[in-house]
This record gives C-alpha cells, sequence and structure tokens, in this order.
C-alpha cells in the first residue's frame, strides 16, 4: 500500500517544512519516535499543525499560539485523525521532532530516528484508521530501511521522560502491535 521513494512516503502529501538539517555523517537510522499534537490543544483538524512545522502559525489565531508560534519545529510524518498522511521532511534528514533526548545512553535520538506525530492528545484515545495507518507505514520504514527494526519503536516520553508524555495514555501500545505483520510483531518486546 505504501511504498518510499526517493526518502518520502507515496502516497503522502509533501509539505516541505524548512526545520530540518542532515543527520551526522556515519549515523544510522535505526529509531521511530511516536508523537502526538493537536493544535489548538485538544481541537482537531484544519491546518494549525503544518502551520507550525513550516513556520507560518499565525499568533494572533489563538491565544496558545502566541507562545510557540516562533518554535522552529518539524516531524516526519503527520497521521491525521482521518488517516491522512502529510509529509514534511524526507527520512534522510534530520527532522527536528525530539528535542533534548536520549535512547539507550544516546543522546540527540534526533540523529538517527524517523518523527512520527499522530494528531491527538496525551488522554484522548486515537482513531482506528490512525493505528492502521501508523502500523502500514511502520512496514513501508522496515522494508525500505533495514537498520530500523520494531524493537526501536517508541514514544517521545520514552526518549525525555519527565519532560514530555506524549503519544499518552491515549496510545493503545499493544493494539498497535497486534496491526503490524506476523513477520514484524516477532520482533517486538
Amino acid at each position: 500500500m505504501y511504498r518510499i521513494v526517493d526518502h518520502c512516503l507515496q502516497p503522502a502529501q509533501l509539505i516541505p517544512s524548512p526545520n530540518f538539517n542532515a543527520r551526522p555523517s556515519g549515523v544510522t537510522l535505526d529509531l521511530i519516535v511516536i508523537h502526538s499534537i493537536s493544535l489548538p490543544p485538544g481541537q482537531y483538524g484544519g491546518c494549525d499543525i503544518e502551520a507550525l512545522f513550516t513556520n507560518c502559525l499565525d499568533p494572533n489565531k489563538h491565544e496558545y499560539f502566541q507562545d510557540i508560534h516562533q518554535l522552529e519545529v518539524s516531524s516526519h510524518l503527520l497521521i491525521k485523525r482521518d488517516g491522512t498522511i502529510c509529509q514534511f521532511v524526507p527520512f534522510n534528514q534530520r527532522a527536528w521532532h525530539a528535542g533534548v533526548s536520549c535512547y539507550e545512553e544516546r543522546s540527540n535520538c534526533n540523529d538517527y530516528s524517523v518523527g512520527i506525530e499522530l494528531e491527538g492528545t496525551d488522554q484522548d484515545p486515537f482513531e482506528g484508521v490512525q493505528y492502521q495507518v501508523l502500523a502500514d507505514v511502520i512496514t513501508a520504514l522496515l522494508n525500505a530501511y533495514p537498520s530500523l527494526s520494531t524493537e526501536h519503536i517508541v514514544g517521545h516520553s520514552d526518549i525525555a521522560p519527565g519532560r514530555k508524555t506524549d503519544p499518552g495514555v491515549g496510545f493503545d501500545w499493544p493494539h498497535f502491535r497486534a496491526l503490524l505483520p506476523n513477520a514484524i510483531v516477532k520482533h517486538i518486546s
């Protein structure tokens, strides 16, 4: 269903973000980080997430935006509530999604990870279509990048504990894992 061509997911809506840079030389892509985001917080729909990741967020549109409109952040992908996928940064580039982070005693997770945002909050349940699309996208990533593994799929809260809580209690890890193909599931701890 999904495939990766020239480090971009097909089919996904490409919305280029200026918030990326090159991965450090010699770094292996070997981590997938799942996030959640909604803008304004707790509200779904619209294009405010896209505006944030492209530095076009209007600070006057919502009070919350006044504090975040100047952030330079991005992710590789956003999976909206209806399953629509937007890609902001090619997978071979370093998206700015993890911030101060550490995984298995390696800091700077942006250097070696793919960041996938799910439209949602830490508390609300995610949509079934989001889980299915996420599983299909991860299958495509595993097929395109042999250095990736289901053993290294984490939440933002796992790499920035105490600082971040997403994707939160609303994300059903067992349900997500059950959607991955059997050949892949056996590798998940």
